[in-house]
């Protein structure tokens, strides 16, 4: 993995010089209330509303990706999921608390936000507020495979939510890539990173179904190790972790790029005679 304070060219590869970044996971530590599954890659918060914090299992590299897709809403309870980063390591902590917002907060070291579309956009200084109240939205978020944020180039096709295979399918598939779904929808994919400055400071990002929603935080100390923070909050109930390819996409990625471009609908693969397992892959991926 990358070390914190590595600076990275716009563009630049993943490579020997600049290894890509180990799959993400969540951390053993965890809130009262969460299940992780044996992979590390799901968590559900179990029963009631809170103690619902879960960390990634290792520090994110500079423009790495923290991308998680919620998998289960729960009716009944106000507020959504929360995201962010902190730089207090949880296998540290003496006991995670119930909130991230405010009890993670105030333990400092940490920066997390309710996910909404708009929410904290910080201008730099000198900037005007009313330019750096709202990202801009191209008309389609797809056009350009990789989405640029700051120095970081990242393949933007894995970052935007897919509705589940059904006859509507392609119509709602739209809606995820244009981004006018509510942000914390079910198959939403939420992601965190930090870009990383000279100066030894730090920007983090909130990326919502592939559209990045502007530095949500500045400041952040880029030489000390930042972990991911979801916390499975009120009316989300479980998240997965979506893996990203960084460098060269897989042989797999190429083959369901192509397929998925040669069929009107994503119902249409399972007539196809490919493996099981490229189909599967395919319709839900």
């Amino acid at each position: 993995m990358a070390a914190a304070s590595d600076p990275v060219e716009l563009g630049a590869s993943w490579g020997p010089a600049r290894p890509e970044p180990l799959p993400t996971r969540f951390h053993r530590v965890h809130g009262a209330n969460i299940r992780v599954d044996p992979s590390g890659t799901r968590a559900t918060r179990v029963e009631s509303f809170a103690h619902g914090v879960c960390f990634s299992h290792e520090p994110l590299a500079p423009g790495q990706v923290f991308l998680v897709e919620i998998e289960e809403k729960e009716l009944g309870w106000c507020g959504h999921l929360r995201l962010g980063l902190t730089a207090l390591d949880p296998a540290g902590l003496a006991a995670v608390p119930e909130f991230s917002l405010p009890d993670l907060v105030n333990l400092g070291h940490t920066w997390v936000f309710a996910i909404t579309r708009h929410h904290n956009r910080v201008p730099r200084n000198g900037q005007q507020a009313a330019e750096a109240s709202a990202p801009s939205r191209p008309q389609a978020l797809l056009v350009e495979p990789y989405l640029c944020i700051e120095q970081f180039r990242i393949p933007r096709d894995r970052l935007v939510g897919r509705s589940r295979p059904g006859l509507y399918s392609h119509l709602l598939d739209q809606l995820y890539e244009l981004n006018v779904l509510p942000p914390t929808a079910r198959r939403s994919r939420l992601g965190v990173l930090f870009c990383p400055h000279p100066d030894g400071t730090a920007d983090m990002h909130i990326v919502i179904n592939g559209e990045d929603m502007g530095p949500s935080a500045r400041g952040l100390p880029a030489a000390q190790p930042l972990y991911a923070v979801v916390d499975v909050f009120a009316s989300t109930k479980s998240v997965r972790l979506v893996q990203l390819e960084y460098g060269l996409p897989s042989l797999q990625t190429l083959c369901r790029l192509v397929i998925q471009r040669s069929v009107v609908h994503r119902l249409a693969i399972d007539g196809l005679h490919l493996p099981k397992g490229l189909k599967d892959f395919c319709k839900y991926e």
